[in-house]
């Protein structure tokens, strides 16, 4: 197991509990989601960057009404595509059924062009890549609960993105907000390979509408509270809401994609240049 994931990973309850794994859950919509899923009554695998941070987010969430032995501690800095790798091992290990993902985990593209460890134009890693490389190394547990749920949180600027092909990490015609949009639309575009035919798993994705959250700066606006982004995407999660693999809402709706997403050739591209970028990991 990674150093970067914590090691007190409880066994799954015999009772049945869903378990749902959130990214990014140290604040924002992560946090909320955690808090709502947990509400409905899942045990949440809580995960941050830092172990300090997974410590702090789970005492919010205990303070804020939720019962202790619901939540997991997990840390994993997805600048490190070794530690994503970790944090999906150490989730195998200990829950041979994973009932739900949740790939919130974004960061802002920075003002320059800036690359990881790995080689990947930051956003484009924290925001894609390591949400394709979790779906990969934790499709065994998916598959295994049973009409278990990926839900990529998404964003309306994907419809204003163009991959660029030839320099995914945009380093010679470098925009913090084309890197940022590439990156939604390369998470929207993989949702549906995410859970592959015979699979048992269903893949959506969410624009849950425009949230005062660290991304705000991005947009410039005024954003709603966390909260209502998060009702959005925890109620994509509930087996009540009926969804269709690839499907992305806007909000509560059923919306356009931008035209990439639709094309099967391009969805293909993507993915073989994923699999290429994330190299050892998977």
């Amino acid at each position: 197991m990674s150093d970067a994931v914590l090691s007190t990973l409880p066994q799954p309850s015999a009772g049945g509990t869903p378990i749902a794994l959130v990214t990014g859950a140290s604040s924002g919509i992560g946090w909320e989601t955690a808090r709502l899923l947990a509400a409905h009554g899942a045990t949440v695998l809580v995960h941050a960057r830092t172990t300090g941070e997974a410590e702090a987010a789970v005492a919010r969430l205990v303070d804020a009404g939720v019962r202790r032995d619901q939540l997991v501690e997990l840390a994993a800095d997805f600048t490190h595509l070794a530690e994503v790798a970790g944090l999906a091992g150490a989730v195998v290990e200990h829950y041979p059924a994973l009932d739900l993902l949740v790939n919130n985990a974004a960061a802002m593209a920075p003002e320059r062009c800036t690359l990881t460890d790995d080689g990947n134009e930051v956003s484009l890693q924290v925001n894609f890549l390591a949400a394709h490389l979790l779906a990969k190394l934790l499709r065994a547990p998916l598959s295994a609960a049973g009409d278990a749920r990926i839900v990529n949180v998404s964003s309306s600027l994907h419809r204003t993105a163009s991959m660029n092909w030839s320099d995914p990490h945009r380093v010679k015609r470098y925009s913090r907000v084309a890197a940022y949009a590439q990156s939604q639309l390369a998470l929207t575009m993989a949702t549906a390979d995410m859970a592959p035919a015979g699979s048992g798993i269903t893949a959506v994705s969410v624009n849950p509408g425009l949230c005062d959250t660290a991304l705000l700066p991005l947009y410039g606006r005024v954003g709603a509270p966390a909260a209502e982004g998060a009702a959005e995407v925890v109620r994509l999660c509930l087996p009540g809401t009926v969804v269709a693999n690839g499907a992305y809402f806007d909000g509560g709706t059923l919306a356009p994609t931008a035209q990439a997403v639709q094309e099967e050739r391009s969805q293909k591209r993507l993915v073989k240049l994923a699999d290429q970028l994330v190299g050892q990991a998977a």
